[in-house]
């Protein structure tokens, strides 16, 4: 009995070690990806809707491709409709808004933004499912607005190369919107399959959708003539910013908390920030540091607070 008392410690051990090691190498391609993205905006060759594009159709080919090495799933008629809608939230709007926010704005602003994500679900599962808004809550998320609200008011019109818009971070706010509704909207839909059964149909739908609007804008591209850095962007871009970590973020949200897992997000701005002050996209002060505290404090005490579920089963016991 002792043993497998020791076996069974021993396998949750393990598993919580590739959780968190896979929330924190998923952060780390997120947070590069910005001054990536930024760098490759910035050169001219390729445009905003055209790195969408890429990120879309190259995971698209990508997730079918996997797929036919993975067990058979059925996804009914009516299920398909829904991830049509699923990716509209979840991808086209999400990553384009941030794509352009990025081509606006700087890499440090931008992965600032993004770790927002956490406040901003909560209010919409607050409004549509009901979630119970509780003191702690509230004050988490006044911090964390007004930390968003600092670095947005604190933006400059855009130069060039460097500094932000408030347009840009407007952007990337409206992005981390975008994947709260989808994350709250479609929650039982996303349970209910694979993320590759998922992300094969879902980024097969955005690429659908984008190709319209991005069709003359690829075409132009002097793809002959442009450069291997430029190449090289977009490959990580599309594969460890979108595919390898859309693979990591289930192995942290199975094995790990949702309040431990979402703190993973705050490597980001800390990864960008770095990146960006070495390739000279931004620098960093006395403003966007405290920025960081403001978001990363209202974010971590909005975690920290209770859900419904925990509420009513604490009523319970005392009932």
């Amino acid at each position: 009995m002792e043993t497998l008392r020791q076996t069974n410690t021993s396998m949750r051990k393990e598993g919580n070690y590739k959780g968190h090691l896979a929330m924190f190498v998923a952060n780390i391609f997120w947070g590069l990806m910005s001054p990536i993205s930024k760098n490759i905006l910035s050169s001219g060759w390729v445009d905003a809707i055209s790195l969408t594009t890429f990120r879309m159709v190259g995971a698209a080919i990508l997730f079918w491709s996997v797929s036919f090495f993975c067990p058979k799933e059925r996804v009914p008629k009516e299920d398909l409709i829904k991830l049509f809608f699923a990716a509209l939230l979840g991808i086209v709007f999400n990553q384009g808004s941030f794509i352009y926010g990025v081509s606006m704005t700087s890499p440090i602003n931008a992965s600032i933004v993004a770790t927002t994500t956490p406040i901003i679900t909560m209010i919409i599962a607050a409004i549509y499912l009901k979630e119970p808004i509780t003191g702690k809550k509230a004050i988490g998320v006044l911090i964390g607005a007004s930390g968003a609200l600092l670095l947005i008011s604190g933006s400059n019109n855009i130069i060039t190369g460097s500094s932000s818009s408030i347009w840009g971070d407007l952007s990337c706010l409206s992005a981390q919107c975008f994947f709260s509704l989808y994350f709250v909207l479609f929650k039982d839909l996303i349970s209910r399959y694979s993320p590759v059964t998922l992300m094969k149909w879902m980024f097969l739908y955005s690429s659908i959708c984008c190709m319209p609007f991005s069709h003359d804008n690829i075409i132009a591209i002097d793809f002959a003539t442009m450069p291997v850095d430029i190449y090289m962007g977009i490959l990580f871009v599309v594969v460890f910013g979108t595919f390898i970590c859309y693979f990591l973020m289930p192995i942290g949200q199975k094995t790990l908390r949702p309040t431990v897992a979402i703190m993973y997000n705050h490597v980001q701005p800390i990864v960008a920030s770095i990146i960006s002050v070495v390739w000279g996209f931004d620098t960093f002060g006395y403003t966007k540091t405290f920025a960081i505290v403001l978001v990363s404090t209202g974010v971590y005490i909005v975690t920290k607070s209770k859900s419904r579920a925990q509420m009513e089963s604490e009523k319970t016991k005392q009932d």
